[in-house]
């Protein structure tokens, strides 16, 4: 199982150089000896709860990772990066898609999910993928007073609406209504089998991971998951040890720690990837925070990883002329080549063409 994980807004992948934003290094979690441009790495104090498992060689980092296509829009980045076309949004599938696709395993109602408000472009073209703002969203209703049960009654409504339609259009509006249906009865029996996790900070992010683990718990088939978390555009008050930038790590360290240990023996099953649209720039502005930039740090974490180091590259010096459009970190890592070694290597798929128009490596980063 594959879960991704997309932190929009473009996190920082830097903690230091930045007068009133830097951390001294006695403050960075070390890392070690990690390589990425000869560099000495650490994390912020607030990924703590990630750091057990970089050295338990259970998480890779991937420094220098991006898209070849360069923008500071926001949308266009992400939908470059969840299409894995970038340059292209007319790509008619997600990368989710195509890799769910490429297992070539018989549909199930919960096999691509995501936990988000509307569909990710992620899972863009899939019409067997649902996404649910909450597993509390799909419900069936309760017993009538002549015995219908909701689904009976749900069934009979779409029965009713198709029959008098075209045929092929018919047939395929009542088979969406009987996924409807066959989802629902999953989720009322989820609800009130499966229990919920514990230890998840009350974020949306950490109810989010709680309801995929649920599921993944439930065994319903999930392959492929994603999940969402905003608020990484940190222009305005950005913070060091504290302020914006360390309530959102925080968050996302608890959250993807306590998903792990939810998940008890089912973890050595499970992998998650963090994507982020773009990185922010070297030096901060004018208002306490830092612009759109280039290239970020993305993370893969879980019992398969091929962890405990620091992918990629990064500037030897971090002066104009090192750095992209004098002014960001280069990206130095596709992140098609970081996907691809997450999908081939954990889900065992061909990735030649996970990705249209990509002919490059894949990283090394799960072990086979």
């Amino acid at each position: 199982m594959l879960v991704a994980l997309f932190q929009r807004g473009a996190m920082d992948g830097l903690a230091a150089l930045r007068p009133g934003l830097m951390l001294p290094p006695s403050d960075l979690l070390g890392l070690g000896a990690a390589g990425a441009g000869g560099h000495a790495l650490g994390l912020h104090p607030a990924l703590a709860p990630l750091l057990p498992f970089f050295h338990d060689g259970r998480l890779a980092i991937v420094h220098g990772a991006g898209s070849p296509t360069p923008t500071r829009s926001h949308f266009d980045a992400q939908d470059y990066m969840e299409l894995g076309t970038p340059g292209r949004k007319s790509t008619p599938t997600g990368w989710l898609t195509r890799a769910a696709g490429a297992l070539g395993h018989d549909a199930t109602p919960f096999q691509r999910v995501a936990i988000a408000d509307t569909m990710p472009r992620s899972l863009a073209g899939d019409d067997r993928a649902i996404a649910l703002a909450s597993l509390d969203a799909l419900t069936l209703g309760d017993t009538s007073a002549e015995g219908a049960t909701g689904a009976d009654r749900l069934e009979d409504l779409y029965r009713a609406a198709t029959a008098n339609g075209p045929a092929g259009r018919s047939g395929s509006v009542e088979a969406a209504g009987r996924g409807t249906v066959e989802a629902a009865r999953i989720l009322d029996r989820v609800r009130r089998e499966v229990p919920r996790g514990e230890g998840y900070p009350p974020t949306p992010l950490g109810r989010s991971l709680e309801q995929i683990a649920r599921l993944i718990r439930a065994d319903v088939g999930v392959e492929v998951a994603m999940a969402e978390t905003g608020g990484w555009d940190t222009h305005v008050g950005q913070g060091a040890a504290r302020g914006t930038f360390a309530r959102q790590a925080s968050d996302l360290a608890r959250s993807v720690a306590a998903f792990h240990a939810d998940l008890g023996p089912l973890a050595d099953e499970v992998v998650v990837l963090t994507m982020t649209e773009f990185g922010r720039t070297v030096g901060a502005n004018g208002s306490g925070g830092t612009d759109h930039g280039r290239a970020s740090a993305m993370f893969v974490l879980g019992n398969s990883v091929n962890g405990g180091r620091v992918v990629g590259s990064l500037p030897d010096r971090f002066e104009r002329d090192a750095l992209a459009d004098g002014r960001d970190l280069p990206v130095t890592t596709d992140f098609r080549a970081l996907f691809g070694g997450v999908a081939g290597g954990h889900l065992g798929i061909d990735t030649a063409s996970l990705f249209p128009g990509y002919d490059g490596p894949t990283l090394d980063v799960v072990r086979r």
